[in-house]
């Protein structure tokens, strides 16, 4: 277990909140669309204060948790670029006007941090109490993987892709709503009578999507470290910025066309890596009798490091040397760019 002061994680706490509260004035008192320049500049402080705050761990609690931290945030920073292919269906589908793309994706950002808070919660008392858990969030993250390497191998052959669940379609049909959008309005007045606005299902959609994004994102990051304060900040360091991220990265993210290839390698060593832990933690009777696999070894977390790394460089050179050949059929959020 970690042995932090409590000023340091009260602290850390408390300047993520200020971050959180003044990248949600900046959206809310000025909608616009971001320049180049502007997004580059958040998206540098974010990675920068991220790994700033890798140093500060190495030297209040030592290179086994700077390393844990590191890991974990590569990691769901990776998935959460994965997760941005999804944001730009769903602004694209739903038209939502270019400068009002800022709201919709700090709502997201919120609701993921939200959720995943329950999740790391919810995980790290299942942890504590059932080492067995370790069984089912491996086998999970091998099935993403499997799940991942099948998109990938069927991605050249699809030509677009929509985010319609069955309950977003469900509340189209039953929610008054009007064809235009007012802003950022969840609800707004037609003739004397209050109706929703498409807003209601974009939100809709943005936190079914978090939904799916926490369930897959908690147990990886869990099979890199167990504990609970690297596990949160390691996530919200990870949602940080990622709405700049979204304007800059642009075309870019398309062109990212082996990411799902890299993350099912990344979740199938993690899955693996959480296996080889619950066998050795074991405590299920019909296994060894109930005994730990002491024989079996442990995945240091310095390899795990490396493996994450060297994944993520090899799929980004290829990714961008394939696209350099084939620009990839992937829709953009640009369709949405005209006002209501």
């Amino acid at each position: 277990m970690l042995d932090l002061p409590v000023w340091f994680e009260i602290g850390t706490f408390v300047v993520l909140t200020l971050l959180l509260a003044v990248d949600l004035l900046i959206v809310t008192r000025r909608p616009h669309v971001p320049s180049m320049k502007e997004a580059t500049a958040w998206v540098t402080f974010y990675v920068g204060l991220a790994a700033l705050f890798g140093l500060v761990m190495l030297a209040v609690s030592g290179g086994q948790a700077s390393a844990e931290f590191y890991a974990g945030w590569l990691t769901e920073y990776s998935l959460s670029v994965d997760n941005l292919f999804v944001f730009v269906i769903i602004l694209a589908q739903f038209k939502v006007p270019r400068q009002y793309q800022q709201s919709v994706l700090m709502f997201g950002i919120l609701t993921a941090i939200v959720l995943r808070g329950i999740f790391i919660l919810v995980g790290a008392a299942a942890i504590n109490e059932f080492a067995w858990v370790f069984y089912l969030f491996g086998l999970f993250l091998v099935y993403t993987a499997v799940k991942l390497a099948r998109e990938q191998v069927h991605h050249d052959e699809e030509d677009g892709e929509e985010y319609e669940n069955a309950f977003i379609r469900r509340a189209r049909r039953i929610l008054p709503m009007t064809d235009t959008y007012e802003g950022v309005k969840l609800r707004t007045r037609v003739n004397g009578k209050k109706v929703f606005t498409p807003m209601v299902i974009v939100f809709l959609a943005i936190a079914s999507a978090d939904l799916l994004f926490a369930v897959d994102s908690i147990p990886a990051i869990f099979g890199l470290t167990q504990e609970a304060f690297i596990v949160f900040t390691a996530n919200i360091f990870a949602l940080m910025g990622l709405r700049q991220l979204y304007f800059l990265l642009g075309g870019l993210l398309q062109r990212l066309v082996y990411l799902s290839a890299g993350l099912a390698v990344i979740l199938a060593f993690i899955g693996v890596k959480l296996i080889l832990h619950a066998l050795h933690e074991n405590t299920l009777p019909f296994i060894n009798d109930g005994e730990g696999l002491h024989g079996i070894p442990e995945v240091p977390i310095w390899l795990s490091l490396v493996v994450i790394v060297g994944t993520l460089l090899v799929t980004t050179v290829a990714s961008l040397l394939k696209s350099r050949r084939v620009p990839p059929p992937v829709p953009t959020a640009e369709s949405g760019e005209s006002s209501t």
